[in-house]
Order: structure tokens, then C-alpha cells, then sequence
């Protein structure tokens, strides 16, 4: 038979707030069985969802996405590692995407934040007429879009 947790040992072995525990259950993201008292209590094996949940989230996944993979899991079984690394294994791309972001990101972290309109020297040069508005908005060149993206800091 199953072992469970109340949210409070939930929360605390996984490091995730209680509160987010129960967003995430209303979300569907896990579940919890109630007592006869209405507690909540956690199958152990929702330790490995909630930390996919919280892994997913690191690399910049939605709640949404979360779900669809999630949802991909055995109902009648607690999921085994191999389901887990199914799971798991297209991330490669998504994390290099991500640890591409934060190079850029830290090459011009000094020069310039966001579109680069912070560095009025070349800010002419890598945006002139704010022509990265026209992609939309939000920090384009962080991101990876435009010309300017692969190599913000060389202009000084």
C-alpha cells in the first residue's frame, strides 16, 4: 500500500509552497486524496511530479505544456523512470535555446538591457529608428531575433 503526505510534508520535501501545491492540484497537474477529515493527502509518488513541475518550469515551460506531458503518463500506474525519461529527453533543445538566451544576455548585460535603447553610443547601431519594435515587443535582440542578436556586445 501506497505511503502519503499531508501538504505540510509535501510542501516541505519538495520545497514548493503549499499554496502552489494546491494551484497546481486545481490545475490537474497532481493529485491528492482526502481523509475523512477533508486533509489532503498526497501520494509519495506525487514528489516526482511536483519536481518535473518544478524542473519544467526552470526551463521555461507552461503550466499548459506541463499538463500535456503530464498527461502523456500511465493513470492506472505510478509512473516508472523510463516514463519519466521519455518525458524528459526533448528538453535538450529547449535548454540549449535557454542557455543560448542567458550568453546573450550576459554579453551585453553591461552595454545594454533589453532592446538596447539603455546605450545611447550604439544604440544607432544596433537599433536604428527603433527598428526592433517593428518584431514586437519586449527585449527582441535578447531573445534571439534580429540582426543584432548573436553579437550585441562587439559594438562599443
Amino acid at each position: 500500500m501506497e505511503s502519503f503526505l499531508t501538504i505540510g510534508q509535501l510542501a516541505k520535501r519538495s520545497g514548493v509552497a503549499a499554496s502552489a501545491l494546491r494551484f497546481y492540484e486545481a490545475r490537474g497537474l497532481i493529485r491528492a486524496d482526502r481523509a475523512s477529515s477533508g486533509h489532503r493527502r498526497y501520494p509519495r509518488s506525487m514528489l516526482r511530479r511536483v519536481a518535473f513541475i518544478v524542473f519544467a518550469r526552470r526551463i521555461g515551460m507552461s503550466l499548459d505544456e506541463i499538463r500535456a506531458e503530464l498527461d502523456k503518463l500511465p493513470s492506472d500506474q505510478v509512473p516508472s523512470g523510463e516514463d519519466w525519461a521519455k518525458l524528459s529527453g526533448p528538453w535538450t533543445a529547449r535548454i540549449d535555446a535557454r542557455i543560448a538566451e542567458l550568453q546573450r544576455i550576459k554579453a551585453g548585460l553591461s552595454e545594454c538591457i533589453g532592446c538596447g535603447c539603455l546605450s545611447l553610443r550604439s544604440c544607432e547601431l544596433l537599433n536604428p529608428s527603433d527598428e526592433a519594435a517593428d518584431g514586437g515587443a519586449g527585449p527582441r535582440y535578447w531573445v534571439g531575433e534580429g540582426d543584432a542578436a548573436a553579437e550585441p556586445s562587439e559594438v562599443s
